[in-house]
């Protein structure tokens, strides 16, 4: 996946810090990535997943 298209995705959804889990799921369905890409994204630039839907993120 072309990290330039999730920094865009990001950058327009206002997305700095940290991201929401149900928000990382809009920006899936909207620009289609792949969750499991937006979570590696996330890792690599230290951006936290927080309220996480499925209990794994703080």
């Amino acid at each position: 996946m072309d990290d330039a298209l999730i920094k865009k995705a990001f950058d327009e959804s206002g997305v700095v810090s940290d991201l929401p889990c149900p928000k990382a799921f809009e920006i899936s369905e909207k620009y289609g990535i792949p969750k499991l890409e937006i979570a590696r994204y996330c890792n690599k630039h230290k951006i936290k997943i927080r309220k996480c839907q499925l209990g794994c993120f703080g």
